[in-house]
């Protein structure tokens, strides 16, 4: 049986991956801008404005922002809902999928690390470069 990490092996995993991600190549998300990716990514069904502020108890403006961001890098995009034109869904992308690939490997090199006592190594050259940039969903 599977032992649950310690609160300060979480925390070391949670630093080392911060550090890989900030340490790659591209651009950085903000813990917010993370946020919404990760809802949208790992929470299955339809992703609106209005839900996203209400499920992350923030304002609907906020998730905009974060939501703006993220479709520069094309992480993730809006669309309107065809079956309520006043809503707004949100999509996932191919270079968010590839995005959410990385990070699942960042992450598991971290706890991989936490769990050694080692101090960090660099990132791998997969988790050192940007996601590509093709083309999406």
């Amino acid at each position: 049986m599977a032992t649950s990490p310690a609160p300060d092996q979480l925390i070391a995993i949670r630093r080392d991956t911060i550090v890989a991600l900030v340490r790659r190549d591209g651009p950085d998300l903000s813990a917010r801008q993370l946020g919404v990716f990760l809802t949208c990514y790992l929470d299955d069904g339809a992703h609106t404005v209005r839900g996203l502020a209400a499920e992350l108890h923030v304002s609907k403006p906020a998730i905009t922002r974060a939501l703006d961001r993220l479709g520069e890098l094309d992480l993730a995009r809006r669309k309107v809902d065809p079956l309520d034109r006043r809503s707004v869904l949100v999509q996932r992308t191919l270079k968010g999928s590839g995005f959410l690939r990385d990070l699942r490997t960042i992450m598991t090199e971290a706890a991989t690390t936490t769990r050694k006592g080692a101090a960090p190594t660099e990132p791998s050259a997969s988790a050192r470069k940007a996601p590509a940039t093709s083309g999406s969903d």
